[in-house]
């Protein structure tokens, strides 16, 4: 199996526990999610922050509107400085996100680094060339633009 990373780093102009409070909370994955995905979180009663074991069901639809399921489990937690998530259902063959956060200056250096693998060997990885990678960069580069316009500094 192939696995690709996507890393990203965002600076933003808040303190380290509005970060976490913010990122830690699995409703506001929506808020940052690309509106044409139709993200939706469908499980019941989630807390308001995460913790280690919490499974996360979602479906969206990334391509042409067809929705899938995607269940994640919150694998590693390090309040406020890291979680990890991880596909435990989905489009993925694999699928590791660290997130990462670190005081930096009265600011906050925020780092995602997801490692995945697409499904159907050299056929997957030839649609991670043609579509998945592109789709991917779509949606952090969407995710970055929204973090920055809701922790907007004043």
């Amino acid at each position: 199996m192939k696995k690709y990373e996507l890393y990203r780093e965002t600076e933003l102009p808040i303190t380290m526990l509005a970060a976490w409070d913010f990122f830690s909370n699995p409703t506001n994955l929506s808020k940052i999610t690309p509106a044409e995905m139709d993200f939706k979180v469908v499980t019941s009663n989630l807390p308001q922050h995460i913790h280690n074991g919490l499974i996360i069901e979602y479906v969206v639809r990334p391509l042409a509107g067809v929705p899938l399921k995607w269940i994640s489990q919150i694998s590693s937690v390090n309040a406020p400085h890291s979680f990890v998530d991880e596909q435990l259902k989905g489009p993925y063959a694999y699928w590791h996100h660290e997130h990462t956060f670190e005081e930096k200056g009265g600011k906050v250096l925020m780092k995602d680094k997801v490692t995945y693998a697409v499904p159907f060997g050299v056929l997957g990885q030839l649609a991670n060339k043609l579509v998945v990678r592109s789709k991917l960069e779509e949606i952090f580069n969407y995710r970055t633009k929204k973090i920055l316009e809701f922790f907007k500094a004043d």
